[in-house]
């Protein structure tokens, strides 16, 4: 938006503000609502024009993996919720222009091995197994993810591939024999 935003005239700049937080919601129809959701709100009513704040649990689940750094700007009361709740700015590192161009750019290859849980095939016929099915796999990637050492493909990257049939056995060597394909002879 800040790139966006160079080229239109100030009265007619769209500016978010953003509050994010952890923790419970309720989806009901087309409505969520709940804790997590209330707490996140009134976060985005601290935040400056184009700003974002962020609950301390996001703050501790995000530190040191962002190039981002953040001022505490303490114990916040906020309107409808009972406990007072510490609060963090946003204060990116890098400029719009270099924000812009990362998000275009491709992702780096992590330096450790990486895993992607493929979806389940569901074989029984039974529609209601497919639920099952699903939720076995993320069990398995939430599992791995808590192994430091393994990089997990994320659940929605591996989930686009459900209902295809993959041929692993054009990748390299190492991979086509873990996945059981046949090796040329050397």
């Amino acid at each position: 938006m800040a790139l966006r935003n160079d080229d239109v005239p100030r009265e007619r700049r769209i500016q978010f503000r953003i509050g994010i937080n952890v923790g419970d919601i309720i989806t009901e129809a087309d409505d969520i609502y709940g804790d997590g959701v209330n707490v996140a709100a009134r976060l985005e009513t601290l935040a400056e024009p184009s700003g974002i704040c962020v609950s301390a649990i996001v703050h501790e689940q995000v530190q040191g993996r962002l190039d981002w750094t953040f001022t505490d700007i303490g114990e916040q009361s906020l309107k409808n919720i009972a406990r007072p709740i510490r609060v963090y700015r946003v204060d990116p590192k890098t400029a719009p222009e270099e924000r812009a161009a990362i998000v275009g750019a491709p992702l780096a290859l992590p330096d450790k091995p990486s895993i992607a849980v493929l979806p389940f095939q569901n074989m029984s016929g039974d529609p209601e197994q497919e639920y099952f099915a699903d939720g076995m796999v993320e069990e398995i990637i939430t599992a791995l993810s808590r192994i430091r050492w393994l990089f997990v493909i994320a659940r929605n990257s591996a989930f686009t591939y459900k209902g295809q049939a993959i041929d692993m056995c054009w990748r390299g060597r190492s991979a086509r024999a873990a996945a059981g394909c046949a090796l040329p002879r050397n």
